[in-house]
């Protein structure tokens, strides 16, 4: 499945029905006076959040949408009938922005949430709303309106408690396979994971956490280098980072850096999210090579670090204790 997490579009809502001109037609009642109907409202456009998408990928193709019109007014004072309103389905994430003023809309986080992006246009009036004394039988009605019109940008930000972090390369992947049910693609080059992957790690208590594996942060990823760019945003409603670090790597500490760079320039508060650091690829090192920078990161963070192995399914328990302690700490509060 192709993961688009971006998308812009219009929507129109539906079209107010006319007016009617007409008169009483009874019986008996030899001076009738006006009975048009009004016309029906025209149908909104509603965006709808859902659970059973995890992508944009429906709006990649169909880029307009637009609600049923309105229909005209009956004699007898007959309403026409409302427009059907057009819902459409969206994944839970969903931040919706007027494409033209930059304004956010609305934030679709629960299933089954609604937002109201474009109302229809009002019915006509039929030509009973203009009776008076001094004209009483008019022979007149109004148009319905036109329905309204947005361009709008869709965002798609995953909903993921705990976000894993770090450079191409650092494992990412192979944890969130580990920890849960998820099968991301892994190879032993750079930029493996395309597209951010999503897992289900459970508690021992039987509920699940969701963890996201953010494709790989370069330098420069704040200016659009690299993948990393593309997906920052989905780091913004994580509420703990998970930053591994290869002890393969030439330079654990500069690599440590570059990304703790790379969220600063970022911005969006993603420097105050409570992170977990955690040495990786512990079997393909000597133990005392992984107590060294060990030390040295700790020192550099003023955080414990841990020291694990993904592949060897080593210390993970300690890992995910940690995470959990996190998560069951008070909002903004560290532990």
């Amino acid at each position: 499945m192709q993961f688009i997490d971006r998308s812009e579009i219009e929507v129109e809502g539906g079209r107010g029905g006319d007016g009617m001109v007409a008169y009483r037609r009874e019986k008996y009642v030899p001076a009738g006076g006006p009975a048009g109907g009004d016309g029906g409202h025209g149908g909104a456009v509603v965006l709808e959040a859902t659970a059973n998408l995890q992508t944009l990928l429906d709006f990649k193709y169909r880029h307009r949408f637009e609600a049923d019109d309105g229909t005209k007014g009956g004699p007898k004072n007959l309403t026409g009938a409302k427009g059907k309103d057009l819902v459409i389905a969206v994944p839970c994430g969903t931040v919706v922005q007027d494409a033209v003023t930059g304004e956010t809309i609305g934030d679709l986080t629960e299933p089954g949430q609604r937002l109201v992006v474009a109302v229809g246009g009002r019915g006509g009036h039929g030509n009973t709303h203009f009776a008076s004394n001094q004209n009483r039988a008019p022979d007149y009605a109004t148009e319905g309106r036109l329905g309204q019109q947005r361009k709008l940008l869709l965002e798609l930000k995953l909903l993921a408690e705990v976000g894993i972090i770090g450079l191409p390369n650092a494992g990412k992947s192979t944890l969130i396979s580990v920890l849960s049910a998820a099968r991301p693609r892994i190879a032993d080059y750079p930029f493996t994971t395309l597209v951010p992957n999503l897992g289900v790690v459970r508690r021992v208590t039987g509920d699940g956490v969701v963890f996201a594996d953010i494709p790989g942060l370069i330098e420069g990823a704040h200016q659009g280098v690299g993948l990393g760019h593309e997906f920052l945003r989905h780091i913004e409603r994580t509420r703990v980072l998970v930053h591994l670090i290869a002890l393969d790597g030439a330079d654990p500490l500069t690599d440590y850096r570059t990304v703790i760079d790379e969220l600063g320039r970022y911005g969006r508060e993603l420097l105050h999210k409570p992170r977990i650091v955690a040495l990786n690829k512990a079997d393909v090192c000597l133990p005392e090579e992984a107590e060294h920078w060990r030390r040295i990161l700790s020192t550099e963070t003023g955080e414990p670090v841990l020291v694990i192995s993904a592949a060897a399914r080593s210390n993970l328990d300690a890992l995910l204790a940690r995470v959990w302690q996190v998560l069951e700490a008070p909002q903004g509060v560290t532990t």
